[in-house]
């Protein structure tokens, strides 16, 4: 009689080889959970015991995101590296996607047997069959054992397959223990990295994580501001950081164990400016039930950070500019006069010299504001942080939600690093927090954040740039005002637009601009490209000159 092809054979002799093979793969497993030893023997009594020869045990590499062989016995170094297939590719690769077991009895039949490993011409001539089934950890497919046979041996191919598919249960619960220790190392060498720097006697970047030699350059100019005690105005896009940086500059400062304010001038209402910034006396308006200082004392001595300070009115730039000139506050319902030493560190993701040139923003203090300004990199110009800051969100967002720690691969780093982040780092953190909060377990694939990018809304539209493309310019009598550069070179600031006289021709554009806006100055400004008053002063200039009939 015949199975599969081969000549009947004695069972028992078989049977008590196979008994034997596992008694001595079962001894591997107590003497070690070693992968590499305990499977390279495993493969070793394969092939000396029951003839599957050239074993090798492949698992998927999130790093590369490719199955690749890593242990093998009879296989060169350099056919085990050459061991390299994607899900689906080949016979291993189809096994490590389906799950489903493989039983190929003639390499030479099988279009998708590759030979990408060993040559045919280095096999035997005659027939040479492959078998190849999963290796699982847990429900997860994480790898799969494979090796050659003669067709020919006295042997039924069947049994071969259901021998490795006993032997692959085993393995796959060795590398699962491993990698669980593996998992578990990591975070805990990742936590005490962490302490090490928390406990450390203090953070060179006062907490400002990245190396990148854009931040470090800022940083520089930080600490060399804040010696001084000197105004100064931070610079950049929204989500740069600011706050953190008007921090290190207090921290950095003699002023550091004195307080630090901060205020976020575009949620001051108008009408609660003066009580917010300069403090109330009891009975100095309804509701006034008690003395209360204002920002500027309870900063006395320290650093008041004023975020957001191009959101600030007009009207309330000028009570502003009063007590940065006097360095003297009235509180309301006084007339005594407080006397205070507040240094002033203001930030803002507006373009304060175009501001300035529309009428939005008073020239005086924004001179006063701007003694040493200071622009902050974007997280674009600065893409080697990212991984140092999505490694430390996502750990964070693990501590605050209780989860395992997870880790993300590399091509799934380099998605995140390639990304623009017209956010910057606000945006870096919903995006990983996001990121984390979906994942199904403790690696992040290129997959997973792909998706997660695929769901950001595009705001490159939306996001006005962070320096016009052609600013006003500064009147010649104005003094040049000075960088923080270290050779001392002066950089003039452009900042009121030449006088252009209203020509003929401009009444033409304008009333065509106020029909097209259906009588709306505010959109027919916008039409033109002019702010409002522009506009205003333009249509008055007109009807003066031709009054409506």
């Amino acid at each position: 009689m015949m199975a599969d092809g081969v000549e009947s054979v004695d069972s028992p002799d078989w049977h008590q080889q196979e008994v034997m093979l596992l008694r001595e793969v079962a001894k591997l497993l107590g003497r070690s959970v070693e992968p590499h030893f305990v499977i390279r023997q495993t493969l070793r009594l394969l092939s000396e015991w029951v003839g599957l020869n050239r074993g090798r045990v492949l698992l998927w590499d999130p790093t590369d995101e490719a199955l690749s062989i890593r242990h093998y016995y009879g296989l060169t170094a350099e056919e085990a590296a050459r061991g390299r297939f994607a899900p689906g590719e080949g016979v291993c690769g189809s096994v490590l996607r389906s799950g489903a077991a493989r039983l190929i009895q003639d390499i030479d039949a099988e279009p998708e047997f590759l030979c990408r490993s060993v040559e045919r011409a280095r096999l035997p001539a005659e027939t040479v069959s492959f078998i190849a089934v999963p290796l699982r950890e847990g429900e997860r497919v994480c790898g799969v054992l494979a090796a050659h046979r003669l067709r020919h041996r006295r042997r039924a191919l069947n049994d071969d397959l259901e021998l490795l598919k006993t032997i692959g249960t085993l393995l796959g619960q060795v590398i699962r223990v491993n990698e669980e220790l593996q998992r578990r190392t990591a975070v805990l060498e990742s936590e005490n990295r962490d302490l090490r720097q928390r406990l450390g006697a203090k953070l060179p970047n006062f907490g400002i994580l990245g190396d990148s030699a854009p931040l470090q350059e800022c940083l520089a100019n930080a600490r060399r501001l804040a010696a001084g005690d000197l105004t100064v105005l931070l610079l950049g896009d929204s989500g740069t950081g600011k706050e953190l940086f008007a921090r290190a500059i207090h921290h950095a400062s003699p002023r550091a164990d004195k307080p630090f304010v901060k205020v976020n001038c575009a949620a001051v209402p108008e009408s609660l400016f003066e009580s917010e910034f300069f403090g109330h006396e009891r009975g100095a308006f309804t509701g006034a039930v008690a003395a209360q200082p204002g920002r500027f004392e309870q900063a006395d001595g320290g650093t008041l950070f004023l975020d957001e300070v191009g959101e600030l009115p007009l009207a309330m730039q000028a009570k502003l500019l009063r007590v940065l000139q006097d360095r003297v506050v009235v509180r309301v319902g006084s007339r005594r006069e407080l006397k205070l030493d507040v240094r002033v560190v203001a930030a803002t993701n507006r373009d304060l010299p175009t501001l300035v040139a529309q009428g939005e923003f008073r020239l005086d203090l924004y001179y006063r504001l701007s003694v040493l300004p200071l622009r902050l990199p974007t997280l674009r110009e600065r893409p080697d942080d990212v991984p140092i800051l999505v490694r430390h969100m996502a750990h964070e967002a693990c501590l605050a939600w209780r989860r395992e720690a997870v880790q993300f691969s590399e091509p799934a780093m380099r998605l995140m690093k390639s990304h623009p982040w017209p956010g910057n780092v606000r945006q870096l953190q919903s995006v990983v927090m996001r990121i984390v909060l979906m994942a199904h377990g403790s690696l992040i694939d290129s997959a997973s954040v792909a998706a997660q990018l695929r769901a950001e809304p595009d705001l490159s539209l939306r996001m006005p740039p962070t320096r016009p493309p052609d600013p006003p310019s500064i009147p010649a009598s104005s003094a040049p005002w000075p960088s923080i550069a270290d050779d001392g070179a002066q950089a003039r600031v452009e900042l009121v637009r030449p006088y252009e006289t209203i020509l003929p021709s401009d009444a033409e554009r304008v009333l065509d601009a106020l029909r097209r806006a259906g009588g709306n100055r505010s959109r027919a400004a916008q039409l033109l490209g002019m702010t409002r008053r522009q506009f205003t002063y333009r249509l008055e200039k007109v009807q003066a000159v031709d009054p409506p009939k």
